[in-house]
């Protein structure tokens, strides 16, 4: 199909047809949780803590326990935080977590959190020497663990090359949330029909603003309020979508958790605001899409 881009052809976001939210809402909040399993046998996705003398560890105790500490503490604390106000959000969940942490995929389950596939374990895609197993083998996990398939992915990294897309949608994957060029979905090429974007961030998002860039523990709260504050006021115009992507082992640790907590009360406490999920948005595009195109919703 050529280049990955071409698989999305560019749209002006003022050419965008007008949308309506739920109870007329300017803005969709999805809020998403993502649990990775790092094995200890492997050179660690994220590190916090450099290497001693700038020799690599293997094994790399350091930042194999920080991400663990999320998993055994941090996510706890996530999910209190959200079950006390009431928000069902999106689980962005390695496949084999639901094996490897059984106890955590339960408590989301419990929760009754929407499952996406977040790969099978936390390696970036491009460099699996079989996606489609990696892909298969996720659905087929999660579809075992909670009773159906997940509506949605997220790719390790957001990473994705010529074929992902593709293998995706024969899989059965409803929508993805690697494409961060919109406020609103559209539609992906796919040599098995389309495929709907939900937007992402890589901007409101812990691991840019805590793991990258080093910023202090109350960044992420004001940076998610200066995006939602803006998004907010666009949403006049026209709907917008706006994700909050969190990780237990940064957002979940105890000298951040409370500016979460602070962040969810202030997007609640604001009117014309609709919580979702990741499926329940791609649900909303195409009812609104079918609507405007005068067409039966699918």
């Amino acid at each position: 199909m050529g280049l990955l881009s071409e698989r999305a052809p560019f749209q002006a976001f003022p050419d965008r047809p007008r949308m309506h939210l739920p109870g007329d809402a300017r803005v969709a909040v999805w809020i998403i949780v993502n649990v990775e399993e790092w094995s200890i046998a492997r050179t660690m996705p994220r590190t916090v803590l450099p290497p001693p003398m700038g020799q690599p560890l293997m094994p790399d105790l350091p930042n194999w326990a920080w991400h663990e500490y999320g998993m055994r503490v941090g996510f706890w604390r996530i999910l209190k935080a959200l079950e006390t106000r009431g928000l069902r959000v999106t689980f962005a969940v390695n496949g084999h977590v639901c094996r490897s942490y059984e106890r955590v995929a339960r408590a989301a389950h419990d929760a009754g959190w929407e499952f996406m596939g977040h790969g099978y374990l936390q390696r970036p895609m491009h460099q699996l020497e079989d996606q489609r197993a990696a892909i298969v083998d996720t659905v087929e996990t999660i579809r075992a663990f909670t009773g159906g398939p997940p509506p949605g992915w997220e790719s390790p990294g957001l990473t994705e090359n010529e074929q992902t897309l593709d293998l995706l949608k024969e899989a059965g994957i409803g929508y993805v949330a690697d494409w961060v060029i919109d406020d609103l979905p559209f539609e992906l090429a796919t040599a098995h029909g389309p495929m709907l974007s939900v937007p992402y961030s890589v901007e409101t998002n812990d691991i840019v603003v805590h793991a990258v860039q080093h910023q202090p523990s109350d960044a992420f709260r004001r940076r998610c309020l200066d995006q939602f504050d803006r998004l907010w006021e666009e949403g006049a115009e026209n709907a917008h979508v706006m994700a909050i992507s969190t990780h237990p082992y940064l957002t979940g640790v105890p000298h951040r958790i409370a500016h979460f907590e602070a962040l969810l009360d202030d997007v609640l406490g604001r009117g014309g605001v609709a919580m979702m999920t990741g499926e329940e948005i791609a649900d909303w595009y195409r009812a609104e899409k079918a609507r405007i195109d005068g067409e039966p919703a699918r």
